[in-house]
C-alpha cells in the first residue's frame, strides 16, 4: 500500500455567510494542528469524542497540538450512535465544566462525527465544533454540511439537527490505517457525487477508482476535493434540505431501510448500504422506464471491476423494507420521496411513485438479486 505523502493541501470553503468554514484536505495535517487552527475557533479548551479504534491511533497527535479538557470514547460501530451515548457525552462534558466558548472535537468516522455534532449543538444550545474525520466516507460526506443525528428503533438519523462545524480537517494520512472494507464503503459516497450530476467524474472514476481505493495520493486527494466541492455547492444553496440538498440522499432511502433491517450490528456498513441503495435506485429508475438499461449495466460493471458489491444478503421482505422506508425524513404525510435517475449523472427528486409500486419493484429486485 503506498503511503500518502506530502502533497500540497487543498482548501474547500463552505460559503454560509458568517457561518462559513474551511475544509482542509491533505497529508499529515494533524502534525501541525495548532498552527492550522482557524481564527474562527477561539476556544481554549477542547472536548473530544472518539471511538475505541481511532482514539489509540490519533489522540496523542491531538494532545500535542491542542489542550484537551476531556475525552469521551465510544465503542466503534453504528450501534453506538444512539440517544444513550449522546446523553452520556453531554453529561460527562457538562460535569467537566464545558462552556459555550469551548469546542467539541469529533475525531473519527461518520458515527463519531454525527453524535459529537449533535452533542455540540445541544450543550448550552451550541458550542464550537470541529470535525477531524478519519474515514473516507466522513471526509467526503458526513463531516461536511452540518447534518448531525442519532439513530432510533424507527430508523437512521431520525433525531438530530443541522449544526455546522467551524472547521473540517481531513488528514488523508489517517486513511493509511483504514481497512480495505472501510475504503470501499467510503467510496460509495464518492461515487454518489458522480451519479448525481457529474458524468465526467464517473468516467474518471471508471479509470481511477482502483487508484483511489489503493490510496494513491494524487487520485485520492482529487476524489476528496471533487466530492467536497460538489457537496459545498449544494449545501450553500440549500442548507436545511428544503429542496436540492435532498439529491445528496441518492440511494439513501433504500440504504437506510437495509441498515435498519440489519439492526446496525456491523454486518452492513453505511457506505456498503449506500452502494447497494444506489444500485437499487438506478434499477428502480429502469424498472419505471425513467432510465436506460445500459446505464444500469454500466454501473454494475463498475461494481464488478472494483469489487464494490458488499458481502451481504438483503434481509427483510418487500413489505418490511417498505415499512422502514416510510420513516424516511424526505417523506411527508401524502407522498413518498425518492431520489431516482434518468441516467448516470442525472439524479432527480421523484414524488410520483406510490407505496404499491415501490413494493412491487422491491419484490422483483430481491428475486433477481
Amino acid at each position: 500500500m503506498p503511503e500518502i505523502n506530502d502533497l500540497p493541501p487543498t482548501r474547500v470553503t463552505i460559503d454560509l455567510g458568517k457561518r462559513s468554514y474551511p475544509i482542509d484536505i491533505g497529508a499529515s495535517l494533524l502534525d501541525s494542528l495548532a498552527d492550522n487552527l482557524p481564527k474562527a475557533v477561539e476556544s481554549s479548551r477542547f472536548y473530544v469524542v472518539t471511538d475505541d479504534q481511532v482514539g489509540p491511533l490519533y489522540l496523542e497527535a491531538l494532545k500535542s497540538g491542542i489542550p484537551l479538557a476531556d475525552i469521551y470514547t465510544l465503542p466503534a460501530g453504528e450501534g453506538s450512535k444512539n440517544l444513550d451515548h449522546w446523553q452520556r457525552i453531554c453529561t460527562q462534558f457538562l460535569s467537566a465544566g464545558i462552556t459555550r466558548k469551548d469546542a467539541v472535537v469529533a475525531l473519527g468516522g461518520g458515527v463519531v462525527g454525527d453524535i459529537a455534532g449533535f452533542a455540540a449543538a445541544s450543550i448550552m444550545r451550541g458550542t464550537h465544533f470541529i470535525q477531524i474525520p478519519t474515514t473516507l466516507l466522513a471526509q467526503v460526506d458526513s463531516a461536511v454540511g452540518g447534518k448531525t443525528a442519532v439513530n432510533t428503533t424507527f430508523g437512521k438519523n431520525l433525531i438530530g439537527s443541522f449544526y455546522q462545524p467551524q472547521w473540517v480537517l481531513s488528514d488523508t494520512k489517517t486513511l493509511n490505517t483504514l481497512p480495505d472494507r472501510q475504503m470501499r464503503a467510503g467510496y460509495g459516497e464518492v461515487l454518489k457525487y458522480a451519479l448525481i450530476d457529474n458524468p465526467a467524474f464517473f468516467e474518471w472514476l471508471e479509470t481511477h477508482a482502483g487508484d483511489v481505493l489503493n490510496r494513491s495520493p494524487k487520485h485520492l486527494n482529487n476524489a476528496i476535493a471533487v466530492s467536497c466541492r460538489a457537496k459545498a455547492d449544494i449545501v450553500t444553496r440549500d442548507e436545511t434540505e428544503q429542496g436540492a440538498r435532498a439529491l445528496l440522499n441518492l440511494g439513501h432511502t433504500f440504504a437506510h431501510a437495509l441498515e435498519a433491517e440489519a439492526g446496525y450490528d456491523g454486518r452492513l456498513l453505511h457506505g456498503e448500504a449506500v452502494l447497494m441503495g444506489m444500485d437499487m435506485a438506478l434499477a428502480a429508475s429502469v424498472h419505471f422506464g425513467l432510465a436506460p438499461d445500459r446505464d444500469l449495466t454500466r454501473l454494475r460493471e463498475h461494481y464488478d471491476a472494483y469489487n464494490l458489491w458488499p458481502d451481504y444478503k438483503i434481509a427483510g421482505t418487500p413489505a418490511e423494507l417498505l415499512g422502514r422506508m416510510k420513516h424516511d425524513k424526505k417523506h411527508d404525510a401524502k407522498t413518498m420521496t425518492f431520489i431516482l435517475m434518468r441516467g448516470i449523472g442525472q439524479a432527480f427528486i421523484c414524488r410520483e411513485r406510490n407505496a404499491a409500486e415501490i413494493e412491487d419493484f422491491l419484490a422483483q429486485y430481491l428475486k433477481a438479486r
